[in-house]
Order: structure tokens, then C-alpha cells, then sequence
């Protein structure tokens, strides 16, 4: 009977397996190409004083479990105390059985802080009282818990209007031996956004959106920008003609710069009015929305490869109903487009195993950019330790059941590319 934690082989459940990870994939450094943290906070050195402030102060992944199992607001945007709050997330917590919540909670107490027990309503105050106590010394602020993780670069997400000037004070702080990117997140233009499009313009002064954003662009790429970012519910193009002439100039500008187009296909944000009024956005009341128009996807990177102006590209779904549409289409424009990582509700063990297979079956998975955070928490690297042991196994499985042979230097390479070397040359080959 398998044990938790087993800390050294979690999720690892054979000698193949086991073997790539401890020897290919668990040094690997990481880069981080797509998340929310705060630049400020590490420019800042933010220290951070408990579990509440690591862990529960916006992280609306965790909310939303909590309200899940009936947790009464108050505790979870409300003004409960941080204890009460975190007291409240240690007697949900044994609830989500199979939930990557679950998992990653404990492997950052295994990484963060070497307490290698569950986390219940029982030793919630000894665990809150001993992680409090090693917050109160070195190691846990900000740049700290990123070098732990061994980031190497990691990739912050940032409105065309940012002056950038937390991204200029880390570049300028020989403490921080890490590169913190900006990437340009045009959304708030791209929806028409009126006060957007006027803090744009009236920043660049012109009356010229699209020479607002070339400006824009041009300040971001001047301050290490590598990736742009988008997020669609649907995606209009073919359908909407301003937003088509607007997301094609933007792909040439991108293109024309070496900046690699991120697209997310596939929420409805925001569902809940009353948390969308009480707190604001980002409140866990997100969903998965409709499939992605593979007609109207193929023909925006169709245009864009035809004028030779087709930059690197990533995709992501939310909906895993689009895991072969995205897969495939972006085997259609190879190797400038990439099906990206398990997105956000796809995040888990089941998902990370299907977006796997689909990269063997229909893609390339020894190509592939591997695994990001997406999160806006210092402690989410450990999601790449996840991924990565997942990666191990199904390679492992591969081996055990005779559908590869056991070929670790070819495999190990694939692991070492997958985990960081994959996507170290595809971003940073356009620096």
C-alpha cells in the first residue's frame, strides 16, 4: 500500500520512471513563461509572515474549493482574521481528495518548509505556528523562494500602459540572479476598452492606437519583453473587422520583434455578479466556455504565415474538448506554433496526462515548451515539480509495457529539453 507523502517517488510508480526523474528532470532549473506574480513584490524583496500571506491572499483557485464545500465567505475575501482564514483551508483541505489542490499544498510544505505530514484541522495551528516561525528568518521573501525553486527566468503579465519601472529596479538589483520579463496583455484594448485605448494613447500622446501599441511594444522589447499574451472567450476574428485588422497588425509587430504570441482560448470570466461587485475580478468565479472556431484560428494564422509575418505562437484550451483541435493546428504552422500546457481547469493529473498523450499522438512532444504556473502565488513552482514527475511516469509506462525501448540517454534528453532546455531556446532564441 503506497503511503502519503512519499516524498522522494510521489506519483513515480516504477524504476523507469523514477530513474528519469531523479537523474533528468528534478534539477532542471525553471523558466517560467507565463504567470501573474507581482513585479513589485520582487523588486520590494517582499517578506512574507505566514501561510495566509503565501498562500491565501490571492489565490482564487483555493477560494473557490472553499466555497465549494460551503465555506462561508467572511473566511475567504471577507475580514476574518489570517489565522481563521487559513484554519478554514485546513478542514477543507482533506476534503479534496484527487485534487491537484491537495497535491500541491503538500509539496510545498515538503519544498518550502520540510514538513512532510497532511495538513488537517488538527495540526493546522502547530503547522501555522512552526511555517510562522521560519518566516520570521532568511528565506522567505520574495526573490528568496524563486531562487529556492531555481527560476531562472520567469515572465510576469503586464498592461501596453505600464511604465515597467518594478522590471527596470530587479534588472538594476545585483541581488536578484533571475530575469523578470514583462509581457505585453493587450486584452483590455482588444475588448475596446474605452478607458484603456485613452490611458494608452494619451500615455504615447497620440491619437493613433495602433501607433500607441507599436510604442508600447517597442517600450516592452526595450525592457526584456519576450511574450505577449491573450486571452479570448471566443475569438472574433473573420468576424469582427476591427478587431481582425487590430490582431493582425499586432502579429506582425510581434513577428517583426521576436516576441512569442501566447493565445488562452476558451473562459467566461466573472460569472458571479456578486463577487464580481464585492470583490472584483479574480474572485474564482470562472468557468470553461465554448470550443474554440478552428476556422477562425486556421485563417488569423493562416494570413499571418502567408504575408511571412507569422511569429512564434502558443496555444492553450480551456475547454479539453479542443485538446485535438489545438494540438493538430498547431502542427499545421510547426515549428513557429506550439500546443501550449494544461491550462488552468485542464491543470491537474488527469489533464497533464491528456495534453501529454495528445503531444505524442498528434504533435511533438520532445519539442514541446513544457510546463508555466499561471498563478499569482511565490510557492506555485512546485507545479512544475508536478509536471514533471507526471512526465516521468508516462514515459515509464511507455518503457514498462514495451511500447519504447529503454533508452534513458534518448529519453533523458527529452526529459531535460521538455522541463527547460525546450523553452530556453524557443523564447530566449529571440532575444
Amino acid at each position: 500500500m503506497k503511503t502519503f507523502p512519499d516524498k522522494d517517488d510521489f506519483l513515480l510508480d516504477s524504476g523507469t520512471a523514477r530513474e528519469l526523474y531523479h537523474k533528468y528532470a528534478e534539477k532542471q532549473p525553471i523558466f517560467d513563461y507565463h504567470n501573474h506574480l507581482s513585479p513589485k513584490d520582487i523588486a520590494e524583496h517582499r517578506h512574507f509572515h505566514d501561510l495566509y500571506e503565501l498562500w491565501l491572499e490571492t489565490d482564487h483557485y483555493k477560494w473557490r474549493a472553499m466555497r465549494a464545500n460551503g465555506v462561508d465567505e467572511r473566511y475567504i475575501t471577507g475580514n476574518a482574521s489570517a489565522y481563521e482564514k487559513f484554519e478554514k483551508w485546513a478542514e477543507v483541505l482533506p476534503r479534496l481528495v484527487g485534487s491537484p489542490l491537495y497535491h500541491w499544498t503538500h509539496l510545498e510544505l515538503w519544498r518550502y518548509f520540510g514538513i512532510y505530514e497532511p495538513l488537517t484541522s488538527v495540526n493546522a495551528m502547530r503547522i501555522w505556528k512552526k511555517t510562522k516561525e521560519m518566516m520570521q528568518g532568511e528565506g522567505y521573501d520574495a526573490v528568496s523562494l524563486l531562487k529556492k525553486m531555481d527560476v531562472r527566468v520567469l515572465c510576469t503579465t503586464d498592461d501596453p500602459a505600464d511604465d515597467l519601472r518594478y522590471h527596470r529596479q530587479i534588472r538594476e538589483d545585483d541581488t536578484i540572479p533571475f530575469k523578470v520579463l514583462p509581457s505585453f496583455r493587450p486584452d483590455r484594448i482588444l475588448s475596446k476598452d474605452e478607458d484603456a485605448i485613452r490611458e494608452l494613447m494619451e500615455k504615447y500622446e497620440t491619437e493613433d492606437l495602433k501607433e500607441a501599441l507599436s510604442r508600447a511594444l517597442d517600450h516592452f522589447r526595450e525592457n526584456g519583453c519576450l511574450v505577449s499574451d491573450h486571452g479570448f472567450s471566443t475569438f472574433e476574428y473573420g468576424k469582427d473587422e476591427e478587431f481582425s485588422r487590430l490582431m493582425i497588425f499586432l502579429g506582425k509587430e510581434y513577428a517583426r520583434r521576436g516576441i512569442v504570441m501566447q493565445m488562452h482560448l476558451g473562459p467566461i470570466r466573472n460569472n458571479s455578479p456578486k463577487l464580481l461587485a464585492s470583490y472584483g475580478k479574480d474572485a474564482g468565479a470562472d468557468s470553461v466556455g465554448m470550443v474554440c472556431d478552428p476556422i477562425a484560428l486556421s485563417s488569423f494564422l493562416g494570413a499571418l504565415e502567408y504575408q511571412d509575418a507569422l511569429p512564434k505562437t502558443i496555444l492553450y484550451n480551456l475547454n479539453p474538448c479542443d485538446n485535438s483541435v489545438l494540438s493538430t493546428m498547431a502542427g499545421n504552422f510547426a515549428p513557429r506554433v506550439q500546443y501550449g500546457a494544461a491550462w488552468w481547469f485542464n491543470d491537474h493529473y488527469r489533464g497533464i496526462r491528456a495534453q501529454l498523450d495528445e503531444l505524442m499522438e498528434t504533435g511533438a512532444l520532445a519539442s514541446s515548451v513544457g510546463m508555466l504556473t499561471d498563478s499569482r502565488s511565490f510557492t506555485s513552482f512546485v507545479r512544475h515539480d508536478y509536471f514533471r514527475r507526471i512526465l516521468c511516469q508516462k514515459l515509464g509506462e511507455l518503457v514498462e509495457s514495451g511500447m519504447y525501448p529503454d533508452d534513458m540517454d534518448t529519453l533523458g534528453k527529452i526529459v531535460e529539453d521538455v522541463c527547460y532546455g525546450n523553452a530556453e531556446s524557443f523564447f530566449q532564441g529571440n532575444a
